[in-house]
């Protein structure tokens, strides 16, 4: 007898529109939040005469190319920066091996690809090497894996600790869709490439966050059980922390300050962003970067709304860049819409598709789902063989 195929009509947003909602709203969380990076909520307020609702232009206006500390990039006008560069040359490392990946794919494909294949860079307005854009924290990946010859799990080690990582994370989510350990796992052995401590932690917390906003029926409330499921350490009680707090407001106005307050007994960067203290960004248990609470805590905020998390994440300062990138990927995971105007104007200012590599991602996350159902099937045989649990005598 032939076991027929049931046909399952999808639980809210399809896999495919879920991986597109991440991505997409990943890079509009990162071009919102690139021209007002490194501020308070109170400079932001001041520079752009109350909160940042979209799209606007460089701090220092047509002073970017050599205003400090900025210069020489064109954060603002719907720019991308290192986040979203970072996020799809992971992408394309997925696309060439078509299967989980690991801290030596990071060596094997992702260093390469950002020392010699030219691109687009839209905040220098240029094309060149991705190479050129990265900051040091990035640039630890070409030192040690391409001239050091460093053993690529263990590349990581002596990176200052940040966000580096975790910030172009998303993809090892999304191929392990509705699976957050696994997604975990998957992430923390890629990150060891490049960070040690709370930012690899951090790589796999936002891994497994992104990959529980796609499950079925999930919530913000969802995602941030998840995420305590599996984060140790600092992570976990930042996480735990400001989500608690976050759980308390439902604006993000009245919810900037007490999240600032309730991650900065685990951040080491300091009040003075620009002017971090004497331990910032050094290996601990005890702490955490400040990045991945504070987007999950505005995720909480919104109640899984996009624009409401990413405004939150972009108004609140700091490093928002790439909280607004985190924010963005996990409430386009759970299928809350992105605007449209903002998208398109992303993609138009940055000369850049921002669907072809969800429409990559999504391919190969079916050839790799694929490839696990066999290798499951695989196992299950062996174990069935050997007389394992749950075989029959």
């Amino acid at each position: 007898m032939t076991r027929e195929k049931a046909h399952i009509t999808p639980r809210g947003p399809s896999l495919d529109e879920r991986i597109t909602g991440a991505l997409v709203g990943a890079a509009v969380g990162d071009a919102l939040g690139g021209p007002v990076e490194g501020y308070s909520p109170e400079q932001i307020v001041e520079r752009h005469g109350g909160r940042v609702h979209g799209v606007v232009g460089p701090w220092n206006g047509d002073a970017w190319r050599t205003a400090r500390p900025i210069a020489p990039y064109h954060k603002g006008d719907g720019h991308i920066t290192d986040d979203t560069l970072m996020t799809h040359a992971l992408i394309r490392v997925y696309a060439t091996v078509r299967d989980h990946l690991d801290a030596y794919a990071v060596a094997d494909h992702l260093v390469p690809d950002l020392m010699t294949n030219p691109r687009w860079i839209p905040e220098l307005e240029a094309e060149t090497i991705p190479l050129h854009r990265i900051f040091l924290a990035e640039k630890w990946l070409v030192a040690r894996l391409h001239y050091g010859h460093v053993d690529p799990r263990e590349a990581g080690t002596g990176n200052i600790v940040n966000c580096g990582a975790a910030m172009y994370m998303a993809p090892a989510g999304l191929v392990n869709a509705a699976h957050p350990a696994a997604a975990y796992a998957e992430a923390l052995d890629v990150a060891g490439a490049h960070q040690s401590s709370y930012g690899r932690e951090a790589a796999g917390v936002f891994a497994a966050a992104v990959a529980a906003a796609c499950a079925p029926g999930a919530t913000a409330d969802s995602v941030v059980a998840a995420c305590l499921s599996l984060a140790k350490d600092g992570t976990r009680e930042a996480i735990e922390r400001v989500c608690e707090e976050a759980a308390r407001h439902t604006d993000f106005e009245s919810a900037l300050r007490p999240l600032r307050e309730a991650v900065a007994p685990y951040d080491t960067v300091g009040p003075d962003y620009r002017s971090p203290s004497l331990g910032a960004r050094r290996p601990s248990r005890l702490h955490a970067i400040e990045e991945l609470p504070v987007a999950l805590g505005m995720v909480v905020v919104a109640r899984g709304d996009f624009r409401h998390a990413v405004l939150g994440a972009v108004n609140y300062g700091r490093d928002c860049d790439s909280i607004a990138t985190m924010a963005g990927a996990v409430t386009g995971a759970l299928g809350s819409p992105v605007p449209e105007d903002w998208s398109k104007t992303v993609a138009d200012a940055s000369r850049l598709d921002l669907w072809a590599p969800a429409v990559t991602l999504a391919g190969v996350t079916r050839e790799i789902f694929a490839r696990d159902v066999e290798r499951r099937r695989a196992h299950e045989r062996a174990v069935a063989e050997l007389g394992g649990p749950g075989c029959s005598d």
